[in-house]
């Protein structure tokens, strides 16, 4: 069962009741409440920047799945899944295909696997310098720092 609570900025918390996961998202589909003022590239990289839709966008890279699979492959609940999708379909990076009562999910653009790839090019070169930063780095998030 869910239960939505408004937050600031107009977040909107999800709380799976009997489940101890809460998931703060901008809205009810994951993507930004807003883009205004975001340029293409940003709204871009923001789709990408939640470790949720990237695991997506890797496991459709394999080629096309369903909610179902991804939420088998992923652990997560099929609502989580299917708000990030929606997110990747909303941003037009997925498309979905229906099949009878099914729908089979694909990339839109292999343009996004190159970016994948140059990313994990650019992290190699650095070697993953990324993470050591202050302000978006893996250990930033434990200690209430800036994202």
């Amino acid at each position: 069962m869910l239960k939505a609570v408004r937050g600031e900025n107009h977040t909107l918390i999800i709380v799976h009741v009997g489940y101890d996961r809460l998931m703060a998202m901008n809205d009810a589909d994951g993507c930004p409440a807003s883009t205004e003022g975001m340029g293409a590239a940003e709204a871009l990289f923001h789709s990408l920047s939640d470790a949720t839709r990237l695991a997506i966008v890797r496991r459709l890279a394999e080629g096309e799945a369903r909610v179902a699979d991804l939420v088998a492959r992923l652990g997560l609940a099929q609502s989580t899944v299917s708000a990030h999708v929606a997110c990747l379909r909303d941003c037009h990076l997925v498309e979905g295909r229906p099949e009878g009562r099914q729908v089979f999910y694909s990339l839109t653009r292999p343009e996004l696997l190159e970016l994948l790839a140059s990313a994990e090019v650019l992290l190699a070169a650095t070697g993953n310098a990324v993470a050591l930063c202050p302000n978006y780095g893996t250990d930033s998030h434990d200690d209430g720092g800036a994202r």
